[in-house]
């Protein structure tokens, strides 16, 4: 049997027919939207919030018969991705000028935008792209804020600040921490028992601008010697 049956098969249709068939089905097919690339032009909410919404400009454009470019018109209010599970999320919210992409929702989505719950349709369109859904990080450029996981470690960066918040936080590491710094501020106690080292060493001085220091019950500020010979019993204080 031809391998070709099905597509060369007229099934009793003029050449006219199966022409217009075609031409209906392909214009079935240009109004429904699986995906399209799109580049954000505005971002409403996120931060700390719930997920908001970004209006998005689609990078694909329409022709016309004549050959003439028309650009999609803009998508408003989309849904953006965000990687979250109950009230864990990681938070990076798209920019304008980010490219990600859109997908077309096979419903109307407006009414589970609107009450972030179950809906019913709002209308019967399909595939349209008044109910897209983006997803950001596509053809993007070299970020300069980045977390990267590679066969080498795991790596955070920041040009500006990285700032850890909670009642505890606990740093283990099998073998060293480094921390290279000008200078380092600890706001609170710091205890450091040497459990898995020899004690604490330093080099370049200490200062300390306040309370006292003591090793072993001796305070070093007002400790005193014994058995001087002459002069008195003791010495003075260290000043």
């Amino acid at each position: 049997m031809d391998n070709n049956y099905t597509e060369n098969a007229s099934f009793g249709l003029s050449t006219d027919e199966i022409a217009q068939i075609r031409y209906q089905f392909d214009a079935f097919i240009r109004e429904m939207y699986a995906c399209l690339p799109c580049k954000v032009l505005a971002v409403n909410g996120g931060g700390l919030a719930p997920v908001g919404t970004a209006n998005i400009q689609p990078l694909i454009q329409q022709q016309t018969a004549t050959g003439e470019m028309v650009p999609y018109p803009a998508i408003y209010n989309a849904p953006y991705f965000r990687l979250q599970g109950g009230a864990n999320a990681i938070i990076i919210d798209p920019e304008p000028g980010d490219i990600g992409f859109a997908v077309f929702s096979s419903r109307d989505i407006s009414g589970v935008k609107r009450t972030r719950g179950d809906s019913a349709t709002a209308s019967l369109r399909k595939f349209s792209l008044s109910d897209a859904i983006y997803v950001n990080g596509i053809l993007n450029s070299t970020p300069t804020q980045y977390i990267q996981f590679s066969q080498a470690g795991i790596t955070v960066y920041s040009p500006t600040a990285i700032n850890l918040t909670a009642p505890t936080v606990t740093i283990t590491a099998d073998q060293q921490v480094t921390v290279d710094t000008p200078l380092m501020t600890i706001t609170g106690q710091m205890t450091q028992t040497g459990a898995k080292g020899s004690g604490a060493q330093t080099s370049g001085g200490i200062t300390n601008t306040g309370g006292t220091i003591s090793s072993n019950g001796i305070t070093l500020e007002t400790h005193v010697h014994g058995g001087v010979q002459s002069g008195g019993s003791t010495t003075g204080e260290p000043q």
